[in-house]
């Protein structure tokens, strides 16, 4: 197995590199950045919340439509998978369901789902991460990548994100979910607090750390073990 270190001014100017390549990809992907709703969306969500919980099952209908693009877009980055996908999505509605009698409208509605969605595909990168062993991944024939062009000269933004995808499987659940969030979805501090339920210091941290093991694991040549 052949390492990208020595090719490379550091692990992280790769990582760095393979990560804006791979949001290039992911902007013009089926499901592109969550886009939020405007004021008057959460208006009616708050009605249609209040319908649902008097027993109109037509009001939650009306939710799952108006929310299912962004919920599915969330989803996306924590499966590629149609089948996986699209139980995922159907989960964060059905436990969002269940669970409505616990919002309290502190937040938008969407917020509140957003972070419901974060924490099915959360536990489901855990319950994969426990079924399987880590799996050796070579970066030997992504080597040419790093020569003076860079990334983009060899590999195509799909490429890119299809490789950051398979690093990150490799990485704790933990890790992977702080590193898709604020570098995939994009979210700040603050945003990556909210919907994981972590404080901005833990956030921080967190993202300290992933992109620490994130790098060390290139500089291994694509291999660590799940923990």
């Amino acid at each position: 197995m052949i390492g990208v270190s020595h090719l490379l001014p550091d692990a992280a100017t790769f990582v760095e590199a393979l990560i804006a390549e791979a949001v290039r990809a992911l902007a013009d992907a089926a499901y592109a950045q969550p886009q939020s709703f405007a004021a008057d969306a959460s208006a009616s969500d708050l009605g249609d919340v209040d319908r649902t919980r008097g027993g109109d099952p037509d009001a939650y209908r009306r939710l799952i439509e108006r929310h299912q693009d962004y919920v599915a877009g969330i989803l996306w980055r924590f499966s590629r998978d149609r089948r996986d996908h699209e139980e995922l999505v159907q989960d964060v509605f059905v436990e969002a369901y269940l669970g409505l009698g616990t919002y309290r409208r502190k937040a938008p509605f969407q917020h509140w789902l957003a972070r419901i969605a974060t924490r099915v595909g959360y536990r489901y990168w855990k319950e994969k991460a426990r079924r399987r062993k880590a799996e050796p991944f070579s970066l030997e024939k992504w080597d040419r990548a790093t020569e003076d062009d860079g990334i983009s000269s060899v590999l195509e933004p799909e490429d890119a994100a299809t490789l950051l995808y398979n690093l990150f499987e490799q990485l704790p659940p933990r890790d992977r979910l702080v590193l898709t969030l604020r570098y995939l979805d994009q979210c700040d501090v603050a945003e990556t607090a909210q919907r994981t339920g972590w404080t901005k210091t833990m956030v921080k941290v967190q993202t300290l750390r992933a992109k620490k093991r994130l790098q060390n694991l290139v500089k291994q040549g694509g291999t660590e073990l799940i923990q």
